[in-house]
């Protein structure tokens, strides 16, 4: 592990990012290792597809219609062995700052761990332009039982450096202040559970920030940390947008607004959810969405969801450039 990072200062820096890692999933499939943590996960795919193909197509879909909205997409493909089901989601291992600080991350599932390969984040600075400063490695952390899962244990307020995070058996909050100190964000830890009691596994399944608004599954925090989460939210300046269990259970918190530019808008933003999350909404939540943002786009990720337990934001991981 190498020598801190200095401390970020009071700067705000860009909510959104313009470009994306993503891993082109090789032998996706259900994995019994993380379903033990992960409620969202089911053992088999919509329609009795075969879930290795139908993954990587619902993975090309989405490249596809980001690239279309401008987005810059970094695609690096898996290997075939080690074999590795849950290598779509990146953003768990690794994260790319705008100060030039890259992070990998302690991963609570030893299954998973082989995910973190250094070709593909040395593929995603060369392809993107990534200007790597310094590097944080918190692996060493697994020795110690001790994890956080990247941008799924860490939901960030880039512009008034906050880090939410719901602790789980995949996210420590002693990692989590130290992330903050080390990363220059105030760290915010909170209790959330599901309907039946169950610790929702990652915080980016119950909330999610983009520049003018933020969702929340205020019902799943829990009531000791219900008011708090709720206030810093507001204080932030944002519109906050809350959702319940049945949009929870549909991916509704998995979302991620993305920068991008338009010749006619400009600068602008794309917030980007799966179909199961859009029609999961109330009308009048989806026009508030609209409303706040410039493009929504939606994109079908039945079988990554149901094996996966992750949903479209899970399958990026932001690059800040």
């Amino acid at each position: 592990m190498s020598g801190p990072a200095n401390p970020a200062t009071n700067a705000a820096r860009r909510q959104c990012a313009d470009a994306v890692l993503m891993v082109r999933p090789k032998s996706f499939g259900f994995n019994p290792d993380t379903a033990t943590t992960n409620a969202f996960q089911r053992r088999t795919a919509p329609g009795g597809a075969d879930a290795a193909e139908a993954a990587v197509r619902e993975f090309d879909h989405l490249v596809k219609a980001l690239r279309t909205e401008g987005i810059d997409v970094c695609v690096v493909a898996d290997t075939a062995e080690p074999k590795k089901p849950d290598a779509v989601f990146p953003n768990n291992w690794v994260s790319f700052h705008e100060d030039g600080t890259l992070v990998l991350y302690p991963l609570a599932h030893a299954s998973r761990r082989s995910e973190r390969r250094e070709e593909v984040f040395e593929q995603a600075v060369s392809e993107l332009n990534f200007h790597l400063t310094h590097l944080l490695d918190l692996t060493w952390y697994e020795a110690q039982g001790k994890y956080l899962e990247g941008t799924g244990s860490l939901v960030l307020d880039h512009m008034n450096r906050v880090a939410y995070a719901c602790a789980s058996p995949r996210t420590d909050p002693g990692l989590v202040t130290e992330w903050g100190r080390e990363l220059g964000y105030e760290p915010l830890s909170f209790a959330a559970a599901d309907r039946a009691g169950v610790p929702l596994y990652h915080t980016n399944v119950c909330l999610w920030i983009g520049a003018q608004v933020a969702m929340v599954a205020a019902e799943a925090i829990a009531k000791g940390d219900r008011e708090r989460v709720l206030r810093k939210l507001t204080d932030s300046g944002r519109e906050v947008i809350t959702i319940g269990e049945r949009e929870l259970g549909h991916f509704a918190g998995n979302m991620l607004e993305l920068a991008t530019w338009d010749e006619a808008l400009g600068d602008s933003r794309v917030l980007v959810m799966s179909e199961s999350a859009k029609e999961s909404l109330d009308p009048r939540t989806y026009q508030q969405l609209s409303g706040a943002t410039d493009t929504v786009l939606s994109v079908p990720v039945p079988t990554i969801e149901a094996l996966g337990g992750g949903s479209v934001r899970c399958m990026l991981a932001e690059v800040f450039r």
